[in-house]
């Protein structure tokens, strides 16, 4: 039924990249484009009349940038999901977005294919991250580590084994489905094995979870 399909909104300031990036949505059935903006604060006030269940942002708009645009979306509609969809691979865009709110961060090198799954999967609640940038994320955090002369105010949360391997995993910016394959486990038991990693570290995210391992020395980075 239409009503169950996915609210869409794409963002991009290249009309072309935006008509290509609607017909390959269009042609989900469980999908619906419900608008499409140019600019970042077009965004934010198409976000706040659709209230679309996600938002597929470039990072680089005009008028106000995609990061901006996130941080208000997130302020003004916390139900609707981000996902920023860029050619841009560099560190400071991809920290400043998961800063400003965004639930995912893909490369525009995705396949065609990836798209609506990409979409499906923001929605259900995955955090996703093209993996050479999540590698990046983690050398960055790991030279933040190395830097910080502070030591945690307070013990980091024991995680046990096996939510450290799932951590792990997620590090990697694998999904759920790839971390039971790789675990020998049911995909139901690594959500709960996530759930409990949020829980322990009064995270919100996936997302968060890594960043905070890192930074709280939870992960070894070479």
């Amino acid at each position: 039924m239409p009503d169950e399909r996915l609210r869409v909104l794409i963002a991009d300031d290249h009309q072309l990249f935006r008509r290509g990036l609607r017909m390959v949505l269009d042609d989900e059935d469980d999908i619906e484009v419900v608008a499409e903006a140019g600019d970042g604060r077009e965004t934010v006030e198409l976000t706040r009349e659709h209230a679309p269940d996600v938002v597929v942002l470039d990072v680089r708009m005009p008028v106000l940038s995609g990061i901006e645009a996130a941080r208000e979306i997130r302020a003004e509609q916390p139900g609707t999901r981000i996902l920023v969809l860029t050619i841009s691979d560099e560190e400071d865009d991809l920290y400043e977005a998961i800063k400003a709110g965004a639930n995912g961060y893909l490369l525009k090198e995705i396949s065609i294919d990836e798209i609506g799954d990409a979409v499906r999967q923001i929605h259900a609640g995955q955090s996703l991250i093209t993996p050479s940038m999540a590698s990046k994320l983690l050398e960055e955090f790991a030279a933040l580590v190395r830097r910080d002369e502070q030591p945690p105010e307070v013990p980091a949360p024991r995680l046990t084994p096996r939510e450290m391997e799932v951590l792990e995993h997620i590090a990697k910016g694998m999904n759920n489905r790839d971390i039971a394959n790789a675990l020998f486990i049911s995909e139901n038991t690594v959500k709960n094995h996530v759930r409990n990693i949020l829980e322990k570290l009064h995270l919100r995210s996936r997302m968060e979870a890594v960043l905070y391992a890192v930074r709280e020395n939870l992960l070894e980075i070479e």
